[in-house]
C-alpha cells in the first residue's frame, strides 16, 4: 500500500503537487484557526480577513479604473485570490482537480508552463469577472486556474484527435459538461461569476497552449491551411 502511495506521488510533477499542497495547507490553517486551535480567539476571523485582503472585488477594481490608480497590493489580488477558498470542500475539490488534470497536463507541459497556465487563467478570469459583471460577491478560489489547466488538457486531446483522424470537437465534451452544470447552478442561484471567470480561464489555457506546447503554433497554422 505504501509503495502504491509513493508511486502515485512520484508520478506527480513537483509543481502540480506543490500547488495543491499550498492550497490545501492554507485551508487546513483556516480550519484549525476556526476551531480555535490556531491563532487564539483572533484566528476565527482569519478566513474572512484573507478574503477581504486577498480576494477580488468589483468595487476595488472599479475604483482603480475610475482613478487610474493601481496599488501593488490590490494588483496582487489577481494572483492571491486563487489560493483562498470559501471552505474545506471548496479547497479539496480544487486541490483534487489540480492533481488530476495537472498530472495529465504535466506529461506534455513543463513545470513553468503549468504555473503560467494556472496563474494566467486566474488573472484573465478575474479581469473578466470585474469587467463583465457587477457582482456583489468576491471572487476567490482556484477554479479559473483549474479551468485553464482543463483548457490545456483539451488542447492535448484536440491535437491528438486531429492527428488520428477522430473528430476534434469531441475534445470539448469535458468542458461542455462542466459548463452545462455551472450554467444550471447559475440559473438557480442567480450568480454568474463562476461561469464567466471559469470560462475565461478555460479559453486562456487553451489559447496559451498554442504558445507553450512545442509545435503548437505550427499545428494552428496547419489547421488554418486545411480550412
Amino acid at each position: 500500500m505504501d509503495q502504491e502511495n509513493n508511486s502515485l506521488f512520484n508520478d506527480l510533477h513537483p509543481v502540480v503537487l506543490g500547488l495543491a499542497v499550498v492550497i490545501f495547507g492554507l485551508e487546513v490553517m483556516f480550519q484549525l484557526a476556526t476551531a480555535g486551535l490556531l491563532g487564539g480567539s483572533g484566528g476565527i476571523g482569519w478566513r474572512m480577513a484573507a478574503v477581504r485582503d486577498y480576494g477580488v472585488f468589483h468595487e476595488i477594481a472599479a475604483w482603480m479604473f475610475a482613478n487610474n490608480s493601481y496599488p501593488a497590493h490590490d494588483l496582487m489580488r489577481l494572483v492571491t485570490y486563487p489560493l483562498i477558498h470559501g471552505g474545506f470542500i471548496h479547497a479539496v475539490f480544487v486541490s483534487v482537480f489540480i492533481l488530476a488534470i495537472g498530472k495529465m497536463v504535466s506529461q506534455v507541459f513543463s513545470g513553468l508552463s503549468i504555473l503560467v497556465l494556472f496563474f494566467a487563467g486566474s488573472i484573465i478570469g478575474a479581469l473578466a469577472f470585474v469587467g463583465l459583471l457587477n457582482s456583489t460577491y468576491p471572487l476567490i478560489g482556484g477554479y479559473p486556474g483549474v479551468y485553464a489547466l482543463i483548457g490545456a488538457f483539451t488542447f492535448i486531446l484536440w491535437a491528438n484527435m486531429g492527428r488520428t483522424g477522430d473528430n476534434p470537437m469531441r475534445a470539448f465534451s469535458l468542458i461542455a459538461m462542466l459548463l452545462g452544470i455551472q450554467i444550471l447552478f447559475a440559473f438557480l442561484q442567480g450568480d454568474w461569476g463562476s461561469v464567466v471567470s471559469d470560462l475565461s480561464g478555460f479559453v486562456t489555457g487553451f489559447a496559451l497552449s498554442f504558445v507553450l506546447i512545442p509545435g503548437g503554433l505550427a499545428l494552428l497554422l496547419q489547421r488554418l491551411r486545411k480550412r
